[in-house]
């Protein structure tokens, strides 16, 4: 029950991903590019977290540090660029619920963490797979095949 929050605002981060897809696609449409729209939003991104960090992080942390960083660690960035730059060119296509239900939020992130946690990859604790963990699987993407087909 202590974690109530950090779910609540899991959700709400969620949520609020839902619109960036259709806002980059205004973008992408009145700059005639969806490859110009997403730097453009990367930097907005980049500008706002520098913004936060400097004010509410009080600017705590040691960028020294980042030359002992692996080399996979730019693995997170390039999945992020590559999550803005498809989502201003597939959203507008397969409309924003089939985006995210089918194509990101349900069925590739659910399975992409969940063999990430059975693999125990980036330094992540095991958690290997169950049945209880596949039934839950098999429901979220039953949910995306419902959604998918009820635009037919």
């Amino acid at each position: 029950m202590g974690n109530i929050f950090y779910i609540v605002a899991a959700i709400v981060m969620g949520a609020c991903l839902s619109v960036q897809p259709p806002i980059n696609a205004v973008m992408a449409r009145t700059l005639g590019s969806p490859l110009l729209a997403a730097p453009i939003s990367i930097a907005i991104s980049l500008i706002f977290v520098v913004l936060v960090w400097l004010t509410w992080g009080k600017g705590v942390g040691d960028l020294a540090q980042a030359k002992t960083l692996p080399w996979w660690i730019v693995i997170g960035g390039v999945v992020g660029a590559g999550f803005v730059a498809g989502g201003v060119m597939l959203a507008p296509v397969l409309g924003v619920a089939l985006f995210f239900v089918f194509v990101c939020v349900v069925a590739g992130q659910l399975l992409g963490s969940t063999l990430a946690d059975h693999l125990g990859v980036f330094g992540l604790q095991v958690k290997p797979v169950n049945r209880m963990k596949l039934l839950g699987l098999g429901l979220v993407l039953a949910r995306a095949v419902l959604v998918q087909n009820s635009s037919a």
